[in-house]
């Protein structure tokens, strides 16, 4: 009798379609998230793309990795434009969901800027499409007439919006990139003091103009407004750590490419706090506490611009 479960497996693990959505389900996963700013939606939308690829004739396919960033583009732009209004009803600030990173993110500098908190803030600030556009010429240096089908404009109206949203990020993004050993150093002094609940030493690592965003979605407490301010912001952090009865636990941590802090109270996980870092002092404080954007921190999620 021959035995021909060779040829079956051979058949079971050479399939087109899944060979190539595999090959490049990292890289699709990070222009979704950079889209969306949520690791969840991000997740639905690569299951919506994989169920349009399936049905792809690849024969007609000439190339696998763009056709699957334009179908990921389109399914991300839809989800976009419905979170953009359950944003609108979000209690008090909404901030993007923090993903745990690999220290290979944070060394891959133009990665991690682009998945850093910071400017996945500033992306909010923009139109779906314009964020789309952006995101897929400024970030994965994807052409025009390909961004062009993805989001059903002309190359040239593309130009166009590549141009308004780059000057728009441009004047709101970090002023210039910080080494990671100055993230490190700023983030460490800011560890010690709190810790210690020494006011001085946040005082000294915090910029005068430092803003605290805390994210409790409506679930867990947070500051429903901006906390503008070194003094401000040094004595919510004191006074916060003063009032809990809970034993608090920080854990450095890579969040989004960057230094973070992983919060637990009693033992559990309370959130996440990302950083914006420029020259040697901390300017933004983002504290994640939403339950809802804590499911993926008990492990790396894998992120590539490839």
């Amino acid at each position: 009798m021959n035995d021909d479960r060779g040829d079956h497996d051979e058949i079971a693990t050479t399939d087109p379609a899944t060979e190539a959505f595999v090959a490049h389900r990292n890289l699709l996963f990070t222009v979704a998230y950079e889209m969306l700013g949520s690791a969840a939606d991000a997740e639905d939308v690569l299951q919506e793309t994989w169920l349009r690829w399936v049905e792809v004739d690849l024969e007609q396919v000439r190339d696998h990795r763009a056709y699957l960033v334009r179908i990921t583009t389109r399914q991300a732009l839809n989800r976009l434009r419905t979170l953009s209004r359950r944003k609108e009803a979000y209690v008090g600030p909404w901030l993007p969901e923090p993903v745990l990173t690999a220290p290979d993110v944070a060394e891959d500098v133009e990665l991690a800027e682009s998945v850093s908190m910071a400017l996945m803030l500033v992306l909010e600030t923009l139109s779906p499409t314009e964020r789309a556009v952006f995101v897929l010429r400024e970030v994965f240096d994807v052409d025009y007439d390909e961004i062009a089908a993805a989001v059903d404009k002309s190359p040239a109206a593309v130009r166009q919006i590549a141009h308004r949203a780059r000057r728009h990020v441009d004047a709101r993004r970090p002023r210039a990139a910080v080494s990671a050993s100055v993230s490190r150093a700023a983030v460490d002094s800011f560890r010690r003091a709190l810790e210690t609940g020494d006011l001085q030493g946040l005082l000294d690592v915090l910029a005068p103009d430092v803003v605290l965003l805390g994210d409790g979605g409506g679930v867990k407490q947070a500051s429903r407004r901006p906390i503008i301010g070194a003094d401000k912001v040094a004595r919510y952090l004191v006074g916060g750590t003063r009032k809990t009865t809970e034993t608090i636990t920080i854990d450095p941590t890579l969040a989004n490419g960057s230094p973070a802090f992983l919060l637990r109270l009693d033992g559990e996980i309370d959130g996440v706090v990302a950083f914006r870092i420029e020259g040697a002092h901390i300017t933004g404080l983002y504290y994640v506490r939403n339950p809802e954007k804590l499911t993926r921190v008990d492990s790396e999620t894998s992120l590539t611009l490839r």
